[in-house]
């Protein structure tokens, strides 16, 4: 499995059977499959989308944002109840690319990826509990 660092972008390959074990990158020794959401800019989205082979979901806020402040918690919530999906959150004020490359047209937007494409989207703040469903009913659906 491989899975692209959030701290320095190395591509590290894990054995499927370590993938809860707490792995670390090879380079900066960060922590490859934290249970937490991790920030990621313009210059390090493209490589963890396109070399991570887990799921990827991304939490696209500003800090302006009430619902995205608002839903912050439940996103992180979520993190530690779907450990085999990587979650990632994008300020779309300091990472304007981003928004542009993936079509951000409001905020609160969720974009999951697997294997760099793109699988589903939505817009709005989502509680943890539906966050959670819709998540695992879209890699149900394309499994």
């Amino acid at each position: 499995m491989n899975l692209v660092c959030p701290a320095c972008s190395t591509t590290n390959r894990v054995p499927d059977e370590r993938l809860l074990d707490q792995p670390l990158c090879g380079r900066c020794k960060g922590a490859l499959m934290a249970a937490q959401p991790v920030e990621l800019d313009d210059s390090r989205l493209p490589a963890y989308i396109a070399g991570t082979d887990l799921p990827v979901l991304i939490d696209f806020w500003a800090d302006w944002c009430g619902p995205c402040k608002m839903m912050a918690p439940h996103f992180a919530s979520a993190a530690t109840q779907l450990p085999q999906v990587r979650f990632v959150k994008v300020d779309t004020e300091a990472s304007p690319t981003a928004s542009t490359t993936h079509h951000i047209l409001s905020i609160p937007t969720l974009i999951l990826f697997r294997h760099g494409r793109e699988l589903a989207r939505q817009a709005g703040a989502t509680p943890s509990g539906e966050l959670v469903r819709w998540v695992q009913s879209q890699l149900a659906r394309t499994a």
